[in-house]
């Protein structure tokens, strides 16, 4: 049967070409491709926790008895547990497998197609993967050379169509924190404004109590980073009442799965453990950062999150990436015009530290300039 006749013409037009989301390299993936064992490959592209979770996740984990039973759909005891936290009312509160699920959440219940929503680039990949995905239309409003945020572009991008605004803090992949007048700001447009506070822990600055005040405001969490618990996916959300209501509503059921939420339950039992490491991985950024410094084809930037981005000054970020991959180094690479020559480096333990400068300094009169 000719391909036009087939199954293909029934997808969605706009779909047909939809590039995806490009996701991190698995180590997996790399046997046999790099100089080192996969078992030694150091892992600093995708700001996972080198630390991993609480030894109490694992604990209650293997002694768990009833994973053959559904969870709570309402996620009743789940949204106690991060009023507990975050100290906001359990009525404002949805969790989600992973933040990524809560921003695709809140698109669909706010996105036709054609509608906008206004990007400040560049930032977290996901906002436009979700954006396009629901038919919405991205309107990116450029940072500054140091990545702040231009608020006055920003409101000169509101349009009729407008129906959100999104804002990392700290931005992904620049680590920048947007001041918080800058916040209320825009804010006071009126419109729909999701702060993704995805590394909240690590720079220890939150809207979040405005989030009673504002009718307009959603904050979003993770425990992907500070809790280490990337590979189980729980994220959760700070809304106006009405619009948790709706998202509960429009949720998949059962979205939030056991392991998950019993992650969460013995992680706030062990909230020294976890910010112990939170703290380590702060000390070694503020040391990461002055070792990158002194590397003169490299520029980083400061940072509040769990991640360093540097410029690459003298060769091409690509090339940099791919050698220090040949030494078992992972490392982000942007390929988007804004960060062509940029990569992002998550902060390790001071051993990862260590072997990456090695591995820079050697590879710095290598690389093509």
């Amino acid at each position: 049967m000719p391909e036009d006749n087939g199954i293909e013409r029934l997808i969605r037009p706009d779909l047909a070409t939809f590039g995806g989301y490009a996701a991190r390299t698995s180590p997996d993936t790399l046997e046999g491709k790099v100089e080192v064992p996969v078992e030694s490959i150091i892992k600093l592209d995708a700001n996972e926790n080198p630390y991993g979770c609480s030894p109490r996740v694992n604990q209650a984990l293997a002694a768990y008895p009833d994973l053959h039973i559904y969870p709570d759909d309402g996620q009743s005891r789940l949204r106690k547990l991060l009023e507990g936290y975050t100290g906001v009312d359990a009525r404002h509160i949805v969790a989600g497998g992973g933040s990524n699920q809560l921003i695709d959440l809140v698109l669909r219940l706010f996105i036709s197609r054609g509608d906008e929503v206004i990007n400040c680039v560049p930032t977290f990949g996901i906002y436009r993967f979700s954006t396009e995905l629901c038919g919405g239309t991205l309107v990116e409003v450029p940072r500054d050379k140091n990545f702040a945020i231009d608020v006055s572009a920003v409101k000169d991008a509101i349009s009729e169509k407008t129906k959100i605004i999104f804002l990392a803090n700290p931005n992904s992949p620049t680590g920048t924190i947007t001041p918080r007048q800058d916040i209320l700001e825009m804010l006071d447009t009126g419109l729909p404004v999701v702060v993704d506070e995805a590394y909240y822990e690590f720079s220890g600055q939150t809207v979040a109590p405005l989030v009673s005040r504002y009718k307009n405001l959603m904050v979003l969490r993770t425990f992907s980073k500070w809790a280490g618990l990337a590979g189980l996916r729980v994220g959760y959300g700070l809304f106006p009442p009405k619009i948790a209501d709706y998202l509960l509503r429009i949720k998949m059921p059962y979205n939030v799965n056991v392991a998950a939420l019993i992650a969460v339950q013995e992680s706030l039992k062990d909230i020294d453990y976890l910010m112990g490491a939170v703290k380590a991985i702060i000390d070694e950024r503020e040391r990461l950062w002055k070792e990158l410094k002194r590397l003169k084809w490299l520029k980083p930037f400061p940072s509040q999150a769990n991640f360093i981005l540097c410029q690459v000054l003298n060769g091409e970020a690509t090339e940099v990436k791919q050698k220090l991959q040949d030494r078992g180094i992972l490392v982000r690479y942007f390929d988007e015009p804004v960060l062509r020559n940029y990569i992002r480096i998550s902060v390790g333990k001071p051993e990862h530290t260590d072997a990456l400068i090695k591995a820079l300094r050697e590879i710095e009169g290598r690389i093509s300039h």
